[in-house]
């Protein structure tokens, strides 16, 4: 597989890795995903589709904390990838982040995995 680096963003709050596995941008943010970082996770994601990737493995493993700007960065992902043919996938989620997509219901529109391993061998978009 290829595992080679896209890019990163940085600030006090939150890193966010992006590199490529396969047909697969893997984006891994770390730390807290709010309004104040939310652009920080926004501007790879749309970059990752802007370059042809219309499947987004979000590693959610080392996210600490979600709130609905977070949420809405994921759900607009979801809703371009979806356009072009793709999806987002979710991947690890800590249970103080998986409860808020099960307070929204968004985890109902969202392919969730255990592990990135079951994301990235996953067949669908």
């Amino acid at each position: 597989m290829d595992r080679g680096t896209v890019g990163s963003a940085q600030s006090g709050r939150l890193l966010v890795e992006v590199r490529e596995e396969g047909p697969s941008a893997v984006v891994t943010p770390a730390g807290e995903l709010d309004h104040h970082t939310a652009d920080l996770l926004r501007e790879p994601l749309e970059d990752c589709l802007a370059k042809g990737f219309k499947r987004l493995v979000i590693d959610c493993s080392r996210l600490e904390f979600c709130d609905s700007t977070g949420l809405n960065v994921l759900l607009g992902a979801r809703l371009k990838a979806e356009a072009a043919g793709g999806g987002v996938h979710l991947v690890g989620m800590q249970p103080v982040v998986a409860r808020v997509f099960e307070i929204t219901g968004a985890d109902a529109v969202f392919t969730v995995h255990d592990t990135l391993e079951g994301a990235l061998t996953d067949d669908s978009a």
